[in-house]
Formats: C-alpha cells, structure tokens, sequence
C-alpha cells in the first residue's frame, strides 16, 4: 500500500479518479472504484470491492464493506441523466452488497441519509429516499423511491417499504413486512401486508422514554385510532388531552400526510 502525506491510504489496485475529493485518513481497500464526482469525508474506510460513483457524498467516519455500490444511476425510466447527489452522514455502517441510489428530477435531486446508521447486508436505499439518523436496515430490506424514514426507526430483515411511504421516527417495521401506508411516529407494524400492531414499546424502552410519556402515547394511539367520529375529531380530542410533545408528534405526522393512508390497526 502506498500512504499520502495526509496519511491517506489507498491500495494500488483501487481505481480513485483524480478529480475525486479524499479526505484525512481516508482507507480504499483493494479493488475499489472511486468515481470523479465522490466526496470522502475524513476517516471514511472502504474496505475492499467497493464502487462510489455519482455525485456522491460520504461522511466522515463512515465505513463501507466489500461490494456496496453506492451512488449508481436509479432504477427508475423516468431518469434521464440528470445531475443528482446522494448525500450520505457521519459515522455510517454500510455493509455488503447494499446499494443506494442518486436522487431524480422527480423526487428533488438528492436521495440523503443521517448519520450514526447500520445498513446490514443486501439492504436497498432507493432514489430520493430521506433517512434520518441512527436507523437501522436489517439484512434484505428495501426502500423503493421517495420513502421517508425518521430518526431511530429499525426495520426487519427482508421488509420491503413502498415508493412516496414515510416512516415515522422510533417506528419498528417487522420481518418480512410489506408496508403500503405510512407508519406513524412509535408505531409497530407487520405482516406480508402490514398494520400496525401497536407501539414499539421495546425501542421507548430501549431510548430511555420516561414512563409518563409512554403512557400518553398508548392513550393517544388509542385514541386515534378509535371507532367514534372522524379521523380529526379524534386526534383533536387526543390533542386537547394529552400535550406531552411526542403525543404532538405523532399528531404532527399525521397531518402532514401527502396521500398516502396510514397503517392501521386490525
């Protein structure tokens, strides 16, 4: 291996393009591919059989594993060259085979992931998808075009989330699910067709959600989704009784709908 002044190393049988941009400390592993328009951040590490093509930015402290191909063209007919970015955060695990997409004309140009993420094995982050930070992908699951996925939000392995579907922040999606609607903020949801199963109570848990905030949440959830009257009746009813803030966020989410229903209940 050869070492920069910067004490960047990168592995002689890699394919960096000279007009990439690398940053301090940056590791490109054997038979790498880095293309011209790639930004590495500082410490970013590809360990080996990696491919970052496209106006693509990686974070600093992020590291991708052997086979990714980060930044390809979509997989969407609709593309038609444009000049689009996929922007990735800090400190990010992207593991093998995963791929991610630039953004399109048709979904504003950037498909952007947070930081403090795990995309394990196989995992698929398609054009013009916006992920926040520290979700976490298990092995196989997928994001179609233009998906939202909020803060903490896991999903299983082998789920599969449909194009212009939002995921709310701490929201858990089952193995094996096929989620259509959008799933509010603390949901739980599964099923080939999934409905939402309740709350993720284990991930509150796990975040160190007091007790009393836990609480609003089950009444709100029952609340909103409850047979008496209409869907803002409802959370109007839950608003007025319950103002601790992460109830205001699920009501938050809900409003802010762009067409698609929401994931309900059985």
């Amino acid at each position: 291996m050869s070492a920069s002044a910067a004490e960047t190393v990168i592995h002689p049988t890699a394919v960096v393009d000279p007009a990439a941009q690398i940053g301090a400390g940056v590791k490109i592993g054997p038979f790498c591919v880095v293309g011209p328009h790639v930004t590495l951040g500082d410490g970013v590490d590809l360990k080996s059989h990696v491919v970052v093509e496209g106006r693509t930015q990686v974070g600093s402290g992020t590291v991708i594993f052997p086979f990714a191909s980060i930044g390809q063209v979509p997989q969407d007919l609709k593309y038609k060259g444009e000049p689009s970015e996929l922007i990735i955060g800090r400190n990010n695990r992207i593991r093998e085979h995963v791929t991610m997409s630039i953004g399109t004309e048709g979904g504003g140009m950037v498909t952007r992931v947070g930081d403090g993420c795990l995309f394990m094995a196989s995992t698929h982050v398609g054009h013009d998808c916006q992920v926040g930070n520290n979700v976490i992908m298990a092995n196989n699951a997928t994001l179609a075009g233009h998906v939202e996925v909020g803060d903490n939000a896991i999903l299983g392995g082998l789920s599969a989330v449909l194009q212009w579907v939002r995921i709310g922040a701490h929201a858990m999606i089952g193995g094996m699910s096929g989620v259509e609607n959008d799933v509010i903020p603390y949901g739980l949801v599964k099923g080939d067709r999934a409905f939402l199963a309740g709350l993720n109570l284990v991930g509150l848990t796990r975040h160190g959600f007091a007790r009393e905030d836990i609480q609003s949440l089950r009444s709100a959830f029952d609340g909103i989704f409850g047979q008496e009257g209409t869907l803002m009746d409802r959370m109007a009813a839950v608003e007025s009784a319950h103002p601790a803030p992460v109830v205001g966020e699920v009501l938050t989410f809900i409003r802010g709908r762009n067409g698609r229903p929401l994931c309900q209940p059985r």
